[in-house]
């Protein structure tokens, strides 16, 4: 168990408690705890690594699902004018409308369908994924894909950019892996990180029952202060740093408070036709509070650009 903030080594307090794992139905009970110093939130208790990757492993990495209503109807909509549409309107938040030149790594690309979108806008896209099952269907679309950790990855390339999206907040030293980001950049290279905000208005309208706390898979629960001190600390300089209230993390939120319930997994969050209707409704109704805390800071998620220095 974490008993010191993992940037500035402060004493913790408990913040948030009672918490259970409203996605997969993990049957243990966590709490949020607090730095008293600089502010930032971890999950406790945290399990070693040796255990986070045997949930990753149960629960959560991709395991070739294909084929099913699920997974046709979102490479469908992915692949359509709309999807592009979409992500002006609710989002990008994880880059993939962003362009450029260079060499790109995707830390956590699962079957690589962040490296189609980084390859048409202009990168030569690299990967790096765990998962042997995924990192085999992203190979399979032409990818270069390192099955390593990213403290053992050393191709023997520096990148022009690495993006960490949703991927932060899932390390148990956050500071390590940005050493590792830092060591792999070239000079003036940048590392795009997004990642949920501690700070949500989801948090205070849904309490436990938001989707972010993810226990125990977000380790870390950052907020924009919290985000920027540990950059500074890694040698980055924040050159934009927006927040994003993406419709489908507001429905997920939704489904939990009405049907997650401890020791269960909420089937409600796969299905295709409740999601897809309670993201349009979200949209459609709740446009301009979305904007609204997006700019005044209680955002649901953090888009983050930083240049190495």
């Amino acid at each position: 168990m974490q008993n010191n903030c993992p940037v500035c080594q402060g004493p913790l307090t408990t913040s948030v408690a009672n918490l259970f794992d409203t996605r997969f139905g993990i049957d243990t009970e966590y709490k949020i705890t607090k730095c008293v110093n600089c502010g930032l939130e971890q999950t406790a208790p945290q399990p070693d690594q040796a255990e986070l990757n045997s949930l990753y492993e149960q629960y959560y990495n991709f395991s070739g699902e294909s084929n099913t209503r699920y997974t046709k109807l979102r490479a469908k909509f992915i692949n359509s004018f709309l999807y592009r549409f979409w992500l002006l309107i609710d989002g990008d938040i994880s880059f993939q409308q962003k362009g450029g030149t260079g060499k790109l790594l995707d830390v956590g690309c699962n079957e690589g369908r962040g490296l189609e979108f980084f390859r048409n806008h202009g990168f030569v896209a690299e990967g790096l994924e765990l998962n042997s099952k995924a990192a085999e269907v992203a190979r399979a679309k032409g990818f270069t894909v390192y099955g390593s950790t990213l403290e053992g990855f050393s191709s023997g390339n520096t990148y022009d950019v690495i993006v960490l999206s949703n991927v932060l907040e899932h390390s148990l030293h956050p500071g390590l892996m940005l050493q590792h980001i830092h060591r792999l950049l070239n000079p003036d290279g940048q590392v795009w990180i997004s990642c949920p905000n501690s700070r949500s208005w989801l948090r205070t309208v849904f309490g436990r029952f938001w989707i972010n706390w993810h226990v125990p898979f977000h380790v870390v629960h950052f907020s924009p202060e919290t985000l920027r001190a540990l950059l500074k600390k890694s040698q980055f300089e924040i050159s934009e740093m927006r927040q994003e209230t993406p419709a489908l993390w507001v429905s997920h939120s939704i489904i939990a408070r009405l049907f997650a319930k401890p020791g269960q997994p909420t089937r409600q969050l796969r299905s295709a036709p409740l999601v897809a209707s309670l993201i349009l409704l979200v949209r459609c109704l709740f446009f301009p509070l979305m904007w609204l805390v997006n700019l005044t800071g209680r955002g649901d998620c953090l888009v983050v650009v930083a240049r190495k220095i």
